[in-house]
């Protein structure tokens, strides 16, 4: 009996050896390689975010010249000569109640005549600040103020009138360039901001100023034009 229980506790001793934990060696052979690491990845993605971003800057700086050529066209077409036109007046603005409010806001204009624009307050205590503010406004007005309303008579053109009406278009041209080179000024220091906070590459940033300078030069060359128009027209009436 005792010969048989050797026998079976033999054939029943567990073989530890067989169970070998496969080594990190082992593990890591089977593994697929990592290609980037999270903190990478997450900046790339960063980065192209900051380049959308630029995009969109570039985009509302063209955006913001093209409102300006159209300010530029509205401006220029209040400087008129012949028959009295009440567009004559868009652009002048009058204190009121501490606030300048365009005179077309505070009064309705009218025209009596094909010389002569007439301007009604709504309110009559304003009549004085309207009238100084036609004055000084540099359109060449002499307004006459009874009381009631002002009478404006759209003088003849002159060779003195001539030359204030050119001087308005290229004062007008020069409103369009600074306000053109100030989007731009606003554009190019937002990107180089970007740029310093290490949102953006070096060369993202030259492209983006890049894009907005060659924009810029291209607004202020359709402003000479539109400019240099009107006042081909002025010298020809």
């Amino acid at each position: 009996m005792n010969i048989l229980l050797g026998i079976l506790a033999a054939i029943y001793v567990p073989n530890t050896a067989a169970f070998v934990a496969p080594t990190n060696t082992a593990v890591n052979r089977h593994m697929p390689p990592c290609t980037l690491s999270p903190v990478r990845n997450t900046k790339m993605i960063a980065l192209q975010m900051s380049a959308e971003e630029m995009e969109l800057i570039t985009i509302d700086a063209e955006e913001r010249m093209g409102k300006t050529m159209s300010s530029l066209a509205e401006n220029l077409s209040t400087i008129r000569t012949g028959r009295a036109n009440p567009s004559m007046l868009d652009r002048v603005e009058a204190d009121y109640y501490g606030a300048m409010t365009p005179i077309n806001q505070m009064a309705t204009i009218s025209v009596p005549s094909s010389q002569q624009l007439q301007v009604s307050p709504f309110d009559k205590s304003s009549l004085n600040d309207i009238e100084k503010a036609i004055i000084y406004a540099g359109l060449g007005f002499t307004p006459n103020n009874d009381g009631n309303v002002i009478r404006i008579n759209i003088p003849q053109l002159t060779e003195e009138r001539r030359k204030d009406l050119l001087k308005q278009c290229k004062s007008i041209g020069e409103e369009a360039k600074v306000a053109v080179r100030n989007i731009r000024r606003d554009g190019v220091d937002t990107i180089k901001k970007m740029e310093k906070n290490g949102d953006l590459g070096k060369d993202q940033a030259l492209d983006g100023i890049d894009a907005i300078q060659k924009s810029t030069d291209d607004h202020i060359k359709r402003i000479d034009e539109t400019v240099s128009k009107k006042e081909k027209e002025v010298a020809t009436l």
